[in-house]
């Protein structure tokens, strides 16, 4: 009977489950990121996540207990160096899960297991947008709308006052006939009367010269 068997023992004997878990320990520290089947990867991470707390402080009991696990230098290097500093700030989910899919063949649901702070694409997106430092207020907006509207409002001024001047050179007009008309009838008399003058002059002119010929 497997009572109180509670973590998945993922077909394999203990030996062999260890011997694989280890070796999937060194290809995670090794490449950052790496895919196989989702209950291989959760139990990857029960085995990682402890060893990587176990990093951050860097003593000899604390590397002799990891190579324990990972059995290769190279991955104790990269543990207590490279991913300690990438990753040590974090207290706790170093590594994330992403679902891919199902296999072919026996349908198993295939996964990627990675690092978390290694997949710059996801950081790019969880990076805030910057902020300005001034505030934005709705009086600020109401009076960026009122500047874009000013401009309108001149050109509709404009053309109002296109049509009023039209409509004052037309009344100016007649007033400008009125005073030359005016000033014509003004000067109209004086005219007439040296032209009168002119020709009652011409007349004894005339008279004078017809009384010579006689």
């Amino acid at each position: 009977m497997r009572h109180g068997k509670k973590f998945n023992h993922l077909g394999r004997t203990a030996s062999h489950r260890k011997a694989m878990l280890s070796n999937m320990a060194k290809s995670l520290l090794e490449h950052k990121r790496i895919s196989t089947t989702l209950a291989k990867a959760k139990e990857l991470r029960k085995y990682i996540e402890p060893l990587i707390t176990k990093a951050k402080e860097d003593t000899t009991h604390n590397r002799r207990i990891a190579f324990g696990y990972l059995k290769n230098k190279e991955a104790i290097k990269l543990l207590f160096g490279e991913v300690v500093e990438k990753i040590g700030t974090r207290p706790g989910g170093y590594t994330r899960i992403i679902k891919t899919g199902f296999r072919l063949g026996d349908n198993a649901e295939m996964c990627i297991i990675e690092l978390v702070d290694y997949n710059e694409l996801l950081l790019k997106d969880d990076q805030p947008a910057k902020k300005s430092g001034r505030r934005r207020s709705r009086r600020g907006s109401g009076k960026s709308s009122d500047a874009a509207d000013v401009p309108v409002a001149e050109e509709v001024k404009e053309e109002k006052e296109k049509p009023k001047a039209k409509k004052k050179a037309k009344d100016t007009a007649p007033e400008e006939k009125g005073e030359a008309a005016a000033d014509s009838a003004a000067e109209s008399p004086e005219a007439s009367a040296e032209d009168n003058a002119d020709k009652a002059g011409d007349d004894a002119d005339k008279k004078d010269d017809d009384k010579k010929s006689e």
